[in-house]
């Protein structure tokens, strides 16, 4: 462009029309080869679309002749007889644990342990002078349930929360 201005200067028609067509074929030149770059990325982007479709349909064939493979030697009869065993037996471990458990809370109950314990903490508390009895009737007992937001009798402002939490050190 630079040099047809140059030539227009000069009054060389004759130059500066050769050089416009020659910058008209480089633009339409440039324009094809856009055009031409862009198909062949399309072209390369097809090719591993097609490239990842027939690996996926060789692992579907491998994944159906797998699957093929353990439905021919799956009995399915067996199978079910052999979960039907295993619930069986493992009834039966549950029984016994629990007998087992049973007869072992049942030793240690019969033991007289607990008693002699409490006997013994009686026995000290008593050496000392203190009373359990007597003053755990007196004993505030806990609340029977918990509070909730319609059983509170104050309603507690943001203020107030607000400079709780500035007293905690939080912001």
């Amino acid at each position: 462009e630079m040099e047809i201005k140059k030539m227009a200067k000069t009054g060389n028609k004759d130059v500066c029309k050769v050089l416009a067509k020659q910058l008209v074929q480089l633009r339409k030149q440039k324009t094809r080869t856009y055009a031409v770059s862009s198909k062949v990325t399309s072209m390369s982007t097809q090719a591993k679309l097609m490239n990842s479709q027939m690996k996926m349909a060789g692992a579907m064939a491998t994944t159906t002749k797998t699957m093929q493979t353990v439905n021919k030697k799956m009995d399915p009869q067996k199978t079910l007889q052999t979960m039907k065993n295993f619930q069986k037996e493992n009834m039966k471990m549950e029984m016994t644990e629990e007998m087992m458990s049973d007869t072992l809370d049942d030793i240690f109950d019969e033991s007289g342990d607990e008693e002699e314990s409490q006997d013994i903490v009686n026995q000290v508390l008593d050496e000392i002078g203190i009373e359990i009895s007597g003053k755990m009737a007196n004993a505030p007992s806990a609340a029977k349930g918990l509070p909730t937001a319609s059983t509170s009798k104050s309603q507690i402002s943001d203020e107030e929360i607000e400079r709780q939490l500035k007293a905690l050190g939080v912001d």
